[in-house]
């Protein structure tokens, strides 16, 4: 434990998701010890970036105008919708350059033990925009976690009587990886997702 502000400098970057208290204490010390860190400059951004990010008007991915870059281009095809749980996972998914239809971004998962149910996600606008027709296909792709399993389930049994073809994102052994460190879930998957090589 450290005194006054050093130790509340820690503790602020300790409530950051993903950074435990040790790095906590070096994101702290890197700042406190690096002379040529211009602080006033990241305090400006942030206070810059809560002023201008926003959430997208149609999808709830983030922007700086009211509508992302996603679905402001014409050239996507809107009768697919893919269902993410965050922002960061449509990064990754346009990363890819395979998907050209656009997004739903949910803000988060269904997680009773963190008191998240389905009336704390998007998904209200998420029936608003399947209403009209247009879309012939939702893709749901939540993390294959305990959560993003049952978010997956809540919002197929939801979809199911719309008549929209649902599907989910086939999940198994990653490139490079050994079997043996396969855990029995990951391996199951990729049992029910193999694909035909010949015959």
């Amino acid at each position: 434990m450290y005194e006054g502000i050093v130790q509340d400098l820690i503790d602020e970057f300790g409530r950051l998701p993903g950074i435990g208290p040790k790095s906590a204490q070096r994101i702290a010390f890197h700042i406190l010890q690096t002379e040529s860190f211009d602080v006033s400059k990241l305090a400006e951004l942030l206070t810059v970036v809560r002023e201008k990010v926003k959430f997208c008007e149609i999808c709830g991915n983030i922007s700086e105008q009211n509508l992302c870059s996603v679905c402001r281009d014409p050239r996507r095809n809107p009768a697919l919708i893919c269902v993410v749980e965050e922002p960061k996972d449509v990064v990754a998914i346009e990363r890819t350059r395979e998907f050209r239809g656009f997004y739903h971004v949910l803000g988060g998962a269904i997680s009773p033990i963190d008191g998240v149910g389905p009336d704390d996600l998007n998904i209200r606008r998420l029936m608003q925009r399947l209403a009209d027709g247009t879309v012939t296909e939702v893709i749901i792709a939540t993390d294959p976690n305990l959560e993003g399993e049952a978010t997956a389930t809540y919002l197929s049994r939801l979809l199911l009587p719309m008549g929209i073809r649902i599907t989910r994102l086939a999940s198994g052994l990653p490139v490079g990886g050994d079997l043996e460190y396969a855990d029995e879930v990951t391996l199951g998957r990729a049992f029910e997702g193999r694909t035909v090589v010949s015959g």
